[in-house]
């Protein structure tokens, strides 16, 4: 996972957006790799592996969300990538030059996506409290990545006490907001500079808001990660179509977060040629009138002015009164040749 400091690693989340077809899934990741992606995520689960198939109030979905009125085990069983899928999907992205990686949600998941060698896993945001899920996917020895939507920083704590418990220490922290699609000013971007200040990991934005902008300020605030649900084609339909981007946004928005990377750059403040050059359009003291040897430096006489070839500006005050010892002509640039000693 290339998380170096010169380069954001962006995540296409393919999620449920593959329309129940392994053609779609597969076009999505060439579509992913012509946005510029760097990786290709999937969700690993059965219906049966995350939840449990009971229609009572208790598995009803009712939080104000596009899916209300689902029963979680109905939701899954459409949403949920068939296993048979990932090896195809993991060569495809190979082939292509992505990596591909997923999501487990259980124990049994983690062993099919060690079978195909997975190089990163990710923990989804409501999977955080599950502490030995979390324990047994660290024991792998993979980089873990960890979103944040519902965790306290107890959770948080727990996460990463977790995976260091078991030697694994290439963790990194996403910021995500767990609402589909996030609010603006839910989205509390700070919140990334102090992960990274409070646990000393690594820090990433998981985002579900619609947009581009987001992961533009997140990667100003220190973002080494961005993960963003994509889509092939909004018309397919699906649990996440409605906030996910098409490849054309998605695009968008991995020229947005490579310019906001150029942008950032480093703490600079060497004398390039650049600026040098840029300095001759810098202020100096020019001498304004025609002048006779032993004439007195006043304001009537010099002037701070562009071009920057004369001498610097913070000599005024001090040269104020002087004498001129030599003759000099109105528009040549001043130096302390001119002038009596200092």
């Amino acid at each position: 996972m290339n998380t170096s400091m010169n380069k954001v690693f962006i995540i296409a989340e393919l999620s449920a957006n593959h329309g129940g077809s392994i053609e779609i899934a597969k076009e999505t990741i060439r579509a992913a790799k012509r946005t510029g992606a760097d990786a290709i995520k999937l969700q690993t689960y059965t219906a049966d592996t995350i939840t449990l198939d009971v229609e009572t109030d208790l598995f009803k979905i009712k939080q104000g969300t596009a899916w209300d009125g689902q029963y979680l085990y109905d939701l899954y069983k459409e949403a949920s990538l068939p296993w048979e899928w990932h090896k195809p999907l993991y060569d495809l992205a190979k082939e292509e030059g992505l990596i591909c990686f997923s999501s487990p949600f259980d124990k049994t998941a983690v062993d099919f996506l060690e079978k195909l060698n997975t190089p990163i896993y990710k923990v989804a945001s409501f999977e955080i409290t599950d502490i030995p899920l979390i324990s047994y996917i660290a024991s792998k020895q993979k980089p873990i990545i960890i979103s944040t939507g519902i965790a306290t920083i107890e959770d948080i704590e727990l996460a990463i006490a977790a995976c260091k418990e078991q030697g694994n220490i290439d963790i990194t922290i996403l910021k995500c907001t767990s609402a589909y699609p996030a609010d603006p000013e839910d989205a509390n971007l700070l919140t990334i500079p102090d992960i990274s200040k409070r646990f000393g990991v690594k820090v990433g934005l998981s985002d579900h808001t619609m947009g581009i902008e987001a992961p533009m300020v997140a990667v100003a605030l220190g973002a080494r990660v961005i993960e963003k649900h994509f889509i092939l084609d909004k018309s397919i339909g699906g649990a996440d179509a409605h906030f996910s981007l098409d490849e054309i946004e998605f695009k968008q928005m991995v020229d947005a977060v490579r310019l906001t990377e150029k942008l950032m750059g480093n703490v600079d403040y060497k004398m390039t040629d650049k600026k040098k050059k840029s300095r001759e359009f810098s202020r100096s003291l020019f001498v304004t009138q025609n002048i006779k040897p032993g004439d007195i430096i006043s304001t009537d006489n010099i002037k701070s002015v562009r071009p920057g070839f004369g001498l610097h500006p913070k000599y005024y005050n001090e040269i104020l009164g002087k004498k001129f010892v030599s003759a000099v002509k109105r528009g040549e640039p001043l130096t302390l040749k001119m002038i009596e000693s200092l």
